[in-house]
């Protein structure tokens, strides 16, 4: 099977460390070990290839150099425009079976070229960017923006959105509404395990909370500080808080946590390379997903799949996918969004009773290795495209 992976976003390197990153990541090392010739086509590697992902074609896009947000955007059109002739080399030697692509603002050739050579594509749409894009950062060129998805979701074989909440903006722009699909995030659960140590017994002290991601303000971790403050303030020194990653909220949240008098006991461990984050996840004794009440909530998080995988118990915010992926609470404990008391008395709960979070520990890891693994993400998106496939050559 040989394949073309697109990743047209500069913001998106594929061999980073952000969510975004892993992600590129994890689809590409499962079609690697199935046996596939990956030529992965981006603007941005972000570094070498993981050992696991040396056998990975790399073809470099032109990038798009730091400027003012209209020539950015015209430097995005521009790398964008030179991967037909990338695809039409490739497949002038050996037929393409697959075009898979990250969705980017800019990015409309990939499909294009695939629907014209009858090649079965696959977008993956992970957000949904021209809005984003106009309300956290800056649009010049908003119309052209949306010809570009309305185009890409048009052409591909099959859209797969990471939500319902993106799949219903992706079906408002695709002329083939019915070829817009829900695919969540998936995990390793290969690497990502329940740590080797017992949950800690009820009345243990300190017990660890953790967070993993970028520190920005619609994950919440503010709301997290204060939590930790509350609970310290009901019992001195029976909490700590780790943050793993990093980000433009790391600032104010130190601060935060100095001006209540908990600094002592918040560990700001950085980003981690994903590789080293299940041991970062083994430290943790309950893990945090304390999102505000962000309207509409579209992300289908992966830190949320990856505490599942971990076997941690959750607690998270009541907001769109992380409710269902907690099975309604099944999984974790669901908490109303922005409110420090209500994470707050639901961390100390958790913290009095091991018998619990041993449960939900296996019960974790069970729907995680059962239900999200980027394996079974990858089947289910390949299903999309199945009747187009020429299955005498997909080693799956």
């Amino acid at each position: 099977m040989r394949v073309a992976y697109v990743c047209g976003d500069p913001g998106v390197p594929v061999f980073g460390s952000k969510g975004a990153s892993v992600h590129v990541q994890a689809v590409l090392r499962v079609l690697v070990a199935r046996g596939a010739e990956v030529h992965v086509l981006a603007p941005r590697m972000g570094g070498p290839a993981p050992d696991d992902l040396r056998k990975l074609r790399l073809h470099a896009l032109p990038q798009i150099p730091k400027g003012g947000p209209a020539e950015r955007e015209q430097a995005a059109r521009d790398s964008d425009s030179a991967v037909p002739a990338i695809l039409s080399e490739l497949a002038a030697t050996v037929p393409l079976d697959l075009v898979y692509e990250r969705y980017s603002l800019w990015g409309r050739s990939a499909t294009a070229w695939a629907a014209g050579m009858r090649v079965p594509c696959v977008l993956e749409v992970n957000a949904p960017l021209v809005d984003e894009q106009a309300a956290h950062r800056t649009l010049v060129g908003r119309p052209a923006a949306e010809e570009v998805a309305v185009a890409a979701l048009s052409a591909a074989t099959a859209s797969v959105c990471v939500s319902d909440e993106v799949a219903v903006w992706a079906r408002t722009r695709s002329q083939r509404p019915d070829r817009v699909h829900v695919v969540a995030n998936g995990v390793d659960v290969a690497n990502i395990t329940p740590s080797p140590v017992p949950v800690a017994p009820s009345g243990a002290r300190p017990i660890t909370i953790g967070f993993v991601g970028t520190l920005k303000p619609w994950h919440g971790v503010e709301t997290l500080v204060d939590a930790l403050a509350q609970l310290d303030g009901a019992d001195p020194g029976g909490h700590r808080l780790l943050l793993v990653g990093d980000g433009p909220e790391a600032p104010a949240l130190r601060a935060r946590a100095a001006d209540l008098g908990v600094a002592h006991h918040v560990e700001f461990a950085g980003v981690v390379a994903p590789a080293d984050v299940p041991a970062q996840l083994h430290r943790m004794d309950i893990a945090v997903a304390p999102y505000p009440a962000l309207k509409p909530f579209y992300f289908s998080p992966l830190k949320v799949y990856e505490y599942l995988a971990a076997g941690l118990p959750v607690v998270a915010s009541r907001v769109g996918q992380v409710r269902r992926a907690l099975d309604d609470g099944r999984l974790g404990v669901l908490v109303e969004p922005g409110s420090s008391a209500a994470l707050a008395t639901a961390i100390a709960a958790l913290s009095a009773d091991a018998d619990r979070r041993s449960k939900l520990r296996s019960a974790a890891r069970a729907a995680a290795v059962q239900q999200h693994s980027w394996d079974s993400v990858v089947d289910r998106v390949l299903s999309l495209v199945a009747q187009e496939l020429d299955w005498s050559r997909v080693a799956v």
